[in-house]
């Protein structure tokens, strides 16, 4: 494993905990999340309000499947489960592709699909 593959695993360790400081420690100060479809957050304060983002309930479980690394980037594919406060239980698939930038993730790209398994 490479030292970006290790902080991405380091970062998914944090959010199956919702360990805000190990989740953070792993970003740069200007850190961009694009939850296409859905949000974009700016800088760590922004991004800490999103790991546990009020409309859920619990840290998710999430399996990574693959992850690919070419350059500053890498990318992750897997799925995960999680509790809506409004619609209970979800399954669903994601695809997060990292930036790095001076060894820490600077962009969080997610792309998140509901399953109906």
């Amino acid at each position: 494993m490479t030292a970006q593959r290790d902080l991405v695993a380091e970062y998914f360790a944090g959010f199956r905990t919702s360990d805000h400081p190990r989740i953070l420690a792993t970003l740069t100060d200007d850190v961009e999340w694009v939850i296409h479809g859905h949000r974009t957050t700016r800088g760590r304060t922004e991004f800490d309000g999103e790991i546990e983002n009020p409309a859920f309930t619990g840290s998710p479980q999430l399996d990574v499947k693959r992850v690919l690394e070419d350059g500053p980037v890498v990318v992750t594919t897997g799925e995960g489960r999680g509790v809506s406060v409004q619609g209970g239980p979800f399954h669903f698939a994601f695809n997060d592709l990292f930036t790095f930038r001076d060894g820490l993730i600077a962009r969080v790209d997610s792309y998140v699909v509901p399953l109906n398994l």
